[in-house]
This record gives structure tokens, sequence and C-alpha cells, in this order.
């Protein structure tokens, strides 16, 4: 079978690629969900980069001896294949950037320490993650919610808090708007219709700066989309992948 590596986002882990574990290897791809540092089982970290996470997914892929396997990155798991995809370009077969962005823009700009200032400011005033993830996840879903509501809130309160303050930090250094163009492996850009962390017109307009990249878009869904609308979003990547790696069109 043909090896997706599974990329989680900054609020999340390897958990919360559970609902298409069964779907995506009953169409013939093996489901590889990895866990970046700090994150899953993994001890806490006080400091996360990009070039660190790919360097650590790379090794990841040797370890289980995985040959030219599929992307696939949510959120800052997006930005982490964006990383890889410039580090070997020619290592994957495929990959599909979901709720993501190419950058982050200036790092010591206004809405770059506004930006870690909001999302670090319930930690700093005592709060915990288990307190702060009901409201979190209902903000970063679209109106419908998600049937695995208790999933992500579970995922979003294991994550240790240093790791968390890590990973807001890292966000805000990325920026792979250069390396665009340089794809040249087939590539979906998958975006919610109401996200308003990765909003789908400036994916859209991500698309296009790739070459041949397809742009799917959701309706009525967030930032969440395979646990939002798992079978939307798994005839999404699954029929993306046939046309591409099995000449099903």
């Amino acid at each position: 079978m043909t090896p997706v590596v599974m990329l989680h986002g900054i609020g999340a882990d390897s958990r919360l690629w559970q609902p298409q574990r069964a779907p995506f290897e009953a169409r013939g791809y093996a489901a590889v969900p990895l866990d970046f540092p700090g994150y899953g089982a993994r001890p806490p970290v006080d400091a996360l980069d990009f070039e660190t996470m790919a360097a650590d997914v790379e090794a990841a892929i040797v370890a289980r001896g995985l040959q030219r396997p599929v992307l696939l990155g949510h959120s800052m798991g997006g930005m982490v294949a964006q990383t890889l995809l410039r580090r070997r370009p020619d290592a994957y077969a495929a990959a599909i950037l979901c709720a993501t962005s190419p950058a982050f823009g200036n790092p010591s700009g206004d809405f770059q320490r506004e930006f870690v200032a909001a999302r670090l400011k319930p930690l700093e005033e005592g709060r915990t993650l288990a307190e702060i993830a009901p409201d979190t996840l209902s903000v970063l879903t679209g109106p419908g919610g998600t049937p695995f509501r208790d999933l992500a809130i579970r995922a979003l309160s294991a994550t240790p808090p240093q790791t968390f303050r890590a990973a807001v930090r890292a966000l805000v250094t990325f920026d792979e708007r250069a390396s665009l163009g340089a794809i040249r492996i087939p590539v979906l850009l998958l975006a919610g219709e109401v996200d308003t962390n990765a909003p789908a017109p400036m994916m859209q307009r991500m698309a296009g700066k790739i070459p041949g990249a397809a742009y799917v878009c959701l309706p009525n869904i967030g930032h969440l989309p395979n646990i939002e609308a798992p079978d939307a979003f798994d005839a999404a990547v699954l029929d993306f992948l046939d046309r591409h790696l099995k000449g099903n069109r």
C-alpha cells in the first residue's frame, strides 16, 4: 500500500487522524500518523522550529522504511510538509496541504506579536489547555461542529503547555512562499469555507502559486476538515490520490 504520512496541527496530535485510518487503508493507502516532538507520548519540548520538525519527520520515514510516501499535513503540519518539499523535493509521491498557509509574515510584526500574545494569554493567566479546549474547538470548527469533539478535546488537553508555547512561537517564523513555484509533484490544497485561521481565498491564491496544484473548498467547514466532515474530506483526498497515483480518472 502507498504510505500516507499524516502531520497534525498545533493543538492536536496523531490521534486526530483516527477517522482517516480505515477509509484510507480500504482504498490501498497505509495511514502513517506521526507525532511531532513534544506531542503524543513524546517528552515535552521547550523550543520548536520547522527545520527540526522536518528532520524529525524525515528520520521517522527512514526508520519505517517508507519509499516516496504521500505527505498529508494539516495547519502546522501543512507548514512542515512545505518545509519537507523544499528540503527533499523528489522524495514524495504527492502532497495534500490542508487548512494551512505559505507564510506567517514578519515574526516581529504587530500581527505576529498579537497572535502569540492572544494564543498564550490563557496559559499566562493560569488556565490549562484542558480548560480552554471546549471553547477553542468551538471557534475552530464550522457551524456543524464535529462528531469527534471528545477526541479533539482530549488531544488538545493532553498537549504539554511548554510544547504548545514552543509551537505557537515557531508558527510566526514560518515562510515558504519562495519555494511554492519549485514544487513539481501533485499537490492538493484543501480548505474549509468558513475557516478563519487559513481562509479559503488565501489557500486558493496559494494553489495558484504551485504548478498544477488542485484546490478543493469544503462548504460550511472550519479549520478541522478531517474531523468536521470526514467523509467529504476523505473523498477529496482519496479521489485526488487515485487520479494521480493510480491513474483512475
